[in-house]
């Protein structure tokens, strides 16, 4: 091959995709969308706040009434011995919002059941909140059943909420603050982002090459230079594209990330974030105590860590090593996309169509999808054989390890990671190239495995 040939080809695809109106598009696109990914819960939950409700109160047990608290959010009104009918046709002249009515004490169980009518339906803040002190009544009148001095407040006392507060040791023995909840967000983050890109980039290479092959453009191409020279050239040029758009996005990205903060604060998003997370898991909760099953990844996910523990996350955030993650990030994306976009070149180069594509692809996106699904688990157990050997596993090494490295991964098993990987991208590049080389220039008939194997085997 010639090197003047090959860079003459990253040229023409890199400047040819570059100047499109679509790139530039999605280019400056893409950091909004992912900055409203990151900001706009928090900045809706900093934003957004319920109403006070006016709560009328019919008692028939007795012991809920006189143990309910008004709140910013519940105003509790007494309407005991009224009758729940009247009530219910005069909402709008008593200028009710919610009707709440407690039936009388159960005295197998000692509780009550509660039924809440409104005219619109009741948001999931105050039936939440209802709930939250109708059941506090109830504990507090079960607790004067035991006759015992100070009860209540003994059982303050013994309640413990204990913080774990995580640090991480480097070789020198110096300690920094750590949060394992950041740790996993960047690591389900990063594992997302370099899954779509890999995805996207790869099969951008292989639209490029059935776009050429349709039009009969590649026979002209193929005259010029060698088949082998215009695909790796092709690969090279597709990553130059992906690495300007990554490194616009970052600076982008970052840069909106940081304005919207400095306007808004950047403690106050976080708070935010993590009551709507919090919010989230009471929900999950509710929906789990009605007979629905929750998601496996809802429950398996740990809670977002309390205002004890915000100085964590804080301080987690501002001493991460951005730099390692990004040069990581930048090793196995080129790497994990050498390796598949030589595999959509060759698939490319064998069909004539992109529905034709869908069963040659299959073989190649079942290690992606596999890769996906084991790297969105890794922060539960990071070391664990599985993550380790999927870390290893060249095929789905570029999207796990880079879920395992906000763990900390030890420096000898990176290098062995990636390079595994690049002696697996130069076999896999050689064999894709010697069907490419063949495939590019065959026409009117549909490729089989069998196809593929033969041209593979041919010198």
């Amino acid at each position: 091959m010639k090197l003047r040939n090959i860079k003459t080809i990253i040229s023409r695809e890199y400047m040819t995709r570059v100047r499109k109106k679509s790139f530039l598009l999605i280019t400056f696109l893409g950091p909004i969308f992912f900055a409203a990914i990151c900001l706009l819960p928090a900045v809706i939950m900093t934003m957004t706040s319920e109403e006070g409700k006016k709560v009328a109160l019919v008692d028939e047990s007795g012991i809920i009434m006189p143990r309910v608290q008004d709140t910013e959010l519940l105003d509790f009104n007494d309407y005991t011995g009224r009758s729940i009918d009247s009530l219910k046709a005069q909402m709008d002249v008593l200028d009710i919002d919610i009707l709440v009515s407690v039936s009388a004490l159960d005295s197998a169980t000692n509780s009550v059941s509660v039924d809440a009518y409104a005219p619109k339906p009741i948001s999931v803040d105050t039936k939440m909140a209802i709930a939250d002190q109708i059941d506090e009544a109830v504990e507090d009148y079960r607790l004067t059943l035991y006759k015992m001095e100070d009860l209540k407040q003994i059982m303050k006392d013994v309640e413990s909420n204990v913080i774990v507060s995580t640090y991480t040791i480097d070789d020198k023995g110096n300690e920094e603050v750590s949060s394992s909840e950041v740790s996993m967000i960047i690591s389900l983050v990063l594992a997302m982002i370099i899954y779509m890109f890999i995805i996207m980039f790869s099969g951008m290479v292989m639209q490029s090459v059935i776009e050429e092959k349709a039009s009969r453009v590649v026979e002209v191409l193929v005259s010029s230079v060698k088949a082998t020279e215009l695909m790796f050239g092709k690969i090279i040029g597709v990553a130059c594209v992906a690495i300007t758009q990554f490194f616009l996005w970052v600076v982008l990205t970052f840069g909106i990330v940081t304005v919207v903060s400095s306007i808004v604060g950047f403690d106050s998003l976080l708070g935010s974030a993590a009551a709507s997370t919090e919010q989230m898991t009471q929900m999950t909760q509710m929906t789990g105590a009605m007979g629905v099953e929750n998601m496996d990844m809802m429950t398996s996910m740990p809670p977002m860590p309390q205002d004890g523990e915000m100085g964590a996350v804080l301080t987690t955030l501002k001493t991460l090593n951005y730099g390692q993650l990004i040069f990581g990030f930048l090793i196995y994306f080129v790497l994990g996309y050498l390796l598949y976009a030589s595999f959509f070149a060759a698939i490319g180069s064998a069909v004539e169509n992109e529905a034709d594509t869908q069963q040659l692809q299959l073989p190649v996106t079942i290690p992606l999808m596999l890769a996906f699904f084991i790297a969105f688990y890794a922060f539960k157990a990071p070391d664990s054989e599985i993550v380790f050997w999927g870390s290893m596993i060249p095929f789905t090494s570029p999207i796990v390890m880079l879920a395992r490295i906000p763990f900390g991964v030890p420096g000898w098993e990176l290098a062995l990671s990636i390079g595994l990987l690049v002696l697996t991208f130069v076999f896999c590049g050689w064999a894709s190239a010697k069907i490419y080389k063949i495939g590019i220039l065959m026409f009117g008939k549909k490729t089989s495995f069998q196809d593929l194997w033969k041209w593979l085997k041919q010198k």
